[in-house]
Formats: C-alpha cells, structure tokens, sequence
C-alpha cells in the first residue's frame, strides 16, 4: 500500500465528515495546499446501476463546458480523400491500410482515435491492440462517425470519455486546479446534467447515489446531490 504524504494526512483532517455543497467542495479543493504541478481534478458519481447487465452500462463522451485544461493526441482512421481535411482538423496522424499497419507494430503514441464507418472493417483487427488500452473507435462514446473531421477537432480540444467501473462508479477530469471555480463547478454541473439524461431505464432505485471530487493528490470530498 502506497504511504500517505503529511500534506495528504494533514488535508484529510480538514475534510467534513458530511457531504458539503459542491461550491463548498470546489473551495475546499482550491485551497489545499499547492503541488509542483497543475493537478487534474476529477469528479466521480456512484451510480444506482448493474455493470454486469448490458443494459445499464454507462459510457458516452461530452464537451464540458470550460474544457479540461489539455490537449488530447488524436488519430484518425479515414479514407484517403479524407485525410487533409481530418488533418486540419487537428489528427496527429490519418489514413488507413498505413495507419492501421503502424498501430498494429505497435505505435501508440496518441489518446484518442476516431474511425470512419467506411474503414471499420479493416480497424476491427486492432481491436485486440487497441480494446486493452481502452482506445477502441466506438459508436458509443462517438468515436466511430460519419464526421471524422468534426470529432477530431472535438476530442483533440478535449472532449471526454466515461464509462462505468465494475462497482458502478463513473470518472470523469472537469478541470485544472489553477481554473477558476465557477468554471469547475459549472463543468461538473454540466456532467452530472448529462449523466442524469442517459439514466438506463432498466436502472432501479437512486440512480445518483454519491458524488465526490478530488485532486490528483488530495483526499476526496464527498459532494451533497
């Protein structure tokens, strides 16, 4: 088990013992003692849902509203008439037969990639390189689309994906800790927003059963719903 740091020990002694406001956890948050670096803050819903049934698994993408204070690498798999367009767009690297060769050697350098319904068939052999580090183009989370050039230019900005956990819980990164924090809590409230949306309807029960935010290197603070 990894040790807990003193400035990790001494912020989990200032936490509430009881769900705080979501603008009393942002402050919370922002006022933790600073790192070297700009730490990610994340935002995690625990859902009222089965992950073992298919049809209650959550998963999607979303632009937040502020962004997420990083660009995201991303390719594209596209046809060849296609490929200085989705380049303009923002795609590190784009094509087909050459891209799917590169990847399939063992190339990984990129967060994201998107596929044109039309090479599909020939992604699909990736699957078994691409699925483990959870970078498979899908229909689901709008990586697969007829828009190529679009959700390029979308993810490479930072749009988002989730997806459940086996214990129901959903991560998402709403932000820096060096942004404002009307834009973090706007960009969590867009993401709940949207999570409550796209309840499953064979979902029983409290759907939204606990909230929480934290820092790449703070303790987590539970948020009223």
């Amino acid at each position: 088990m990894r040790l807990k740091s003193k400035r990790y020990k001494k912020e989990s002694e200032q936490m509430s013992k009881e769900p705080v406001s979501l603008t009393a956890a942002v402050e919370k948050i922002k006022s933790f003692s600073s790192t070297k670096f700009d730490q990610s803050i994340e935002c995690v819903l625990n859902l009222g849902i089965d992950p073992k049934q298919a049809d209650q698994m959550i998963r999607g993408s979303i632009s937040l509203p502020h962004g997420v204070g990083k660009q995201k690498k991303v390719i594209a798999f596209c046809e060849d008439s296609d490929i200085e367009e989705v380049k303009k767009a923002g795609a590190l690297e784009a094509g087909c037969e050459e891209l799917i060769k590169k990847v399939s050697d063992g190339w990984m350098d990129f967060d994201v990639a998107i596929a044109s319904p039309k090479v599909m068939g020939k992604v699909g052999k990736l699957g078994r390189v691409l699925g483990p580090q959870g970078k498979m183009p899908s229909p689901k989370n709008g990586t697969v689309t007829a828009d190529v050039a679009t959700a390029v230019a979308e993810f490479a900005a930072g749009k988002v994906e989730y997806r459940n956990d086996a214990g129901g819980n959903v991560h998402i990164v709403v932000g820096k800790a060096s942004f404002e924090a009307g834009k973090l809590t706007g960009n969590i409230e867009a993401f709940v927003s949207h999570i409550k949306k796209i309840k499953p309807a064979a979902a029983k029960g409290t759907y939204i059963k606990k909230m929480s935010i934290s820092a790449t290197m703070s303790p987590g603070i539970q948020v009223s719903i």
